[in-house]
């Protein structure tokens, strides 16, 4: 493992110390009668606080370091997880996962991957704020208070809060394997938050909330701008209702909208495809959706929260296209899920400690369209702009799509009344079909993201 050395020399002291556990974990596999292993460590802090009408409510500041092992042995896997370091600790621990894979089943399309292997600079994706663990315990409690009164000043209807928070996180990954892989990367995270709740005439709550979440702190709302919106979301839907069962057109709120975009995913995911329960089985390569549809999985965008140096089994990052123009592009494949549908993966592996690989995204994205979210929501004479989306009623096999929902109801191109206890219903495939507008607003706040979207129509059930 030769690279892995070069690589810990450009490392700070503590990512070169996980490196040397994690090679010194593989060789020991090796030596105690493993074919192939592979050592991911994950090392980090994160520190919250959260205040409830001003006063402090919990404070969380805690450390963790935690080692997973895969071994393989004759095609037998065994997957191991421990938080002791020591050495006699990890002996032992790497003695039992060996012994656990002598016991365990075949399975021929196991292992560590046969290629690919490398890993993007981590310093061209801009993954960690140097700064963000210099945030003391009393500006962070200034944070959430401030984002928590600005809510209750923004309108006098806000009586009551689900709490503000302020919290960062900051953290290492080390992959090194047998096949001569080592890979490191530090990444940082932060957000701002809060819940209110506002009284309806009817003495009924009805709450909502807001947050800003990013690598670094300088790139978050303020704090004002979080409790403002969270407070202007529960205010509309004071005196919601129900409305009657008929087929609108429907605009998505980005909030909705990337719940949207994560079931596609999920139902090109090649766990889905070698199982055969995915509506998007056999359909590569056909135009089967609006051309306004493009969804992609980047991983190399510098600064988002889902960018990373290499995928769950250190094969190097890479861009990959779900739907181009209407057109469905292709499955994302780990090494598992390739070798069981005789392809090659499209290093779209997730992975954590204590876990084995699977098929997972990074920065999935359906990227923006031509149209301001205005002149989406002036297109539409009578219809619904869907702003929450509840409960589970997705079936991946068939694309059916059933969920509880609420939102502004549009006449005339405006947003007019509130409307709840509704049920939005179609199917995935005449649902892409549909799609007749996209926004511009593309909205980095979590690793998942959608513009507004327009779709001509979709069955809402109500009275």
């Amino acid at each position: 493992m030769a690279g892995g050395s070069a690589l810990g020399s450009a490392l700070g002291a503590q990512d070169a110390e996980l490196l040397t556990v994690a090679e010194d974990v593989c060789r020991r596999a090796r030596k105690a009668g493993a074919d192939d292993a592979d050592v991911l460590i994950g090392a980090g802090t994160e520190f919250s606080v959260t205040v409830r009408k001003q006063e402090v409510e919990n404070i969380v500041e805690a450390s963790s370091r935690a080692l997973g092992l895969r071994v393989i042995k004759d095609g037998r896997v065994a997957v191991s997880y421990s938080s002791d370091f020591t050495p006699d600790a990890l002996a032992r621990f790497v003695e039992e996962a060996v012994e656990r894979a002598e016991i365990s089943d075949v399975d021929e399309a196991a292992g560590l991957p046969d290629e690919g292997y490398g890993q993007v600079d981590p310093a061209s994706l801009d993954l960690f704020d140097p700064d963000i663990e210099d945030m003391d315990g009393d500006r962070a409690i200034d944070l959430a208070r401030r984002c928590e009164q600005a809510a209750f000043d923004h309108d006098p209807r806000i009586t009551n809060s689900g709490g503000a928070s302020y919290g960062y996180n900051t953290g290492s990954r080390v992959l090194v394997n047998t096949r001569g892989f080592a890979g490191a990367s530090r990444g940082s995270g932060c957000s701002i938050s809060v819940e209110v709740m506002a009284d309806d005439a009817e003495g009924k709550k009805r709450n909502d909330y807001w947050y800003t979440a990013d690598r670094f702190f300088r790139n978050l709302e303020s704090p004002e701008e979080v409790g403002r919106k969270a407070a202007e979301r529960a205010v509309r839907k004071i005196g919601a209702g129900k409305v009657p069962t008929r087929e609108v057109p429907v605009v998505w709120d980005p909030m909705v909208s990337r719940t949207l975009v994560g079931l596609l995913a999920r139902a090109a995911s090649g766990e889905l495809l070698y199982r055969r329960s995915t509506f998007l089985l056999d359909l590569e390569g056909q135009p089967i959706a609006s051309r306004l549809l493009n969804i992609v999985d980047d991983p190399l965008m510098p600064g988002k929260l889902g960018s990373r140096s290499f995928d769950g089994e250190g094969l190097i990052s890479v861009r990959n296209e779900l739907f181009r123009e209407g057109t469905f592009v292709r499955f994302l494949l780990d090494t598992y899920t390739a070798r069981k549908t005789d392809r090659r993966s499209t290093h779209s592996a997730v992975r954590g400690v204590g876990g084995t690989p699977s098929v997972g995204t990074s920065n999935l994205i359906m990227l923006p369209g031509p149209s301001t979210p205005e002149e989406i929501i002036a297109s539409v004479d009578d219809g619904l702009y869907l702003t929450e989306l509840l409960g589970f009623g997705d079936n991946i096999t068939t694309g059916d799509f059933s969920r509880g929902a609420g939102g502004l109801w549009i006449e005339h191109g405006k947003l007019t009344y509130p409307v709840t206890e509704i049920n939005v219903s179609g199917n995935l495939k005449d649902m892409m079909r549909d799609l007749e507008m996209v926004g511009n607003d593309l909205d980095f706040r979590s690793a998942t993201v959608a513009p507004t979207l327009k779709m001509a129509k979709l069955m809402i059930s109500g009275l």
